[in-house]
């Protein structure tokens, strides 16, 4: 004869077998049909969670042009000398569409003597601006305080301001700055050129 200890152990190895349920009641244990039991858990797995893209990773701002086409012109000196240039020039013909080089949101839409028409684009953790000068037009609808797409047409090469009209090119400039910041407070700037000289030719979104 079973002791109470070995039916309880005989109980629970059939209900593993059976994939049944039993339950303590009077007089016993009862059986439950193995379709009313709860479903399996499925087991414990470790999924990698896909990586985010960057949202600061670039493009070059200007559609056609390669990496290779790019010529380091940041720290050259501009004004006879009398100050350091802190900027990519990118050349290109006249009207050639400018894009964004990563998303943000159009903080300010400029003329000023030296960068000409100009846009300032705030990326979205606040912490950089992207600088576009010398432009010869806005792109239809650009306003400030507008969120652009990385790729997004923004603006048209030009040579406005103190470029020279016989070299049309865009002015980017990358500054590090701080979320309180102003458009126009003093910033660090970032040479672009390392970050765009093995990209591919971009293309504007359509």
């Amino acid at each position: 004869m079973l002791k109470l200890g070995d039916r309880l152990v005989t109980i629970a190895a059939t209900a593993a077998l059976t994939s049944a349920v039993w339950i303590a009641g009077e007089g016993g244990f009862t059986r439950l049909a193995a379709d009313r039991a709860p479903a399996p858990r499925p087991p414990l797995t470790s999924t990698p969670t896909p990586a985010t893209a960057d949202p600061r990773a670039l493009i070059i701002p200007v559609e056609g042009v390669k990496g290779s086409d790019l010529t380091d012109t940041f720290t050259d000196a501009r004004g006879g000398g009398t100050r350091v240039h802190k900027a990519l020039d990118i050349l290109a013909p006249e009207g050639a569409a400018v894009i964004a080089a990563a998303p943000g949101t159009v903080e300010k839409l400029f003329y000023s003597d030296k960068g000409g028409k100009t846009i300032y684009v705030r990326s979205p953790d606040r912490t950089t601006i992207d600088y576009y000068a010398h432009l010869s037009a806005y792109a239809p609808g650009l306003a400030e305080g507008q969120q652009v797409a990385r790729g997004q047409r923004i603006g048209s090469v030009g040579h406005t301001g103190d470029a020279s009209a016989e070299a049309p090119h865009l002015h980017f400039e990358i500054m590090r700055t701080t979320p309180q910041a102003k458009w126009w407070d003093p910033a660090t700037s970032v040479n672009p050129y390392p970050l765009l000289k093995a990209l591919g030719p971009s293309a504007a979104a359509r």
